[in-house]
């Protein structure tokens, strides 16, 4: 599986290009901090990562995302391997990320909206929550007492150490 999700802020505005037969593309560079920070200095460092989108997706990157806002990312790891042109015997290698998918990520301050983005083949996205929106509420009893009733606790053992259960 080559599956890549990231989650960093554009280091330039994003370049739309258009091939010769008028497909668009969008290069554009993500700077996504590590999980850790420098121990002797304390600061978080960052990599720097090459995207590549192609058709409806760059068009929606390169219109709604610029210089430092913060993006959301999902595709996958290319290798773009080429000859050097001065040095025929020379080979760079570079990896790139192919994007599929394109979110907004943090709030209006951010970059301007939060949630939603392009998915490629799909159009835009709804807003991303944290929540079920298919939510119902249970259905209500008739209260017939106003204490809530726990069973009896007599069917139940106090442990007295750990030393038995098996994680």
């Amino acid at each position: 599986m080559n599956k890549v999700i990231l989650v960093g802020r554009l280091t330039a505005d994003p370049e739309l290009r258009q091939t010769q037969s008028g497909i668009a593309s969008c290069r554009f560079t993500v700077a996504v901090d590590r999980r850790f920070a420098d121990k002797t200095t304390g600061e978080r460092q960052a990599d720097f990562i090459s995207c590549t989108a192609w058709r409806q997706t760059a068009e929606f990157v390169s219109r709604y995302f610029n210089k430092g806002k913060l993006i959301a990312i999902e595709g996958s790891l290319r290798n773009n391997n080429y000859q050097d042109r001065n040095h025929p015997d020379v080979t760079h290698y570079t990896m790139d990320v192919q994007v599929d998918n394109v979110e907004f990520v943090g709030g209006k301050g951010d970059n301007g909206g939060s949630g939603g983005g392009y998915q490629n083949g799909g159009g835009y996205g709804a807003p991303q929550n944290n929540y079920n929106n298919n939510y119902s509420a249970p259905p209500q009893q008739p209260a017939a007492n106003d204490s809530m009733s726990y069973g009896n606790l007599s069917d139940f053992e106090e442990i007295l150490s750990d030393g038995d259960v098996p994680f």
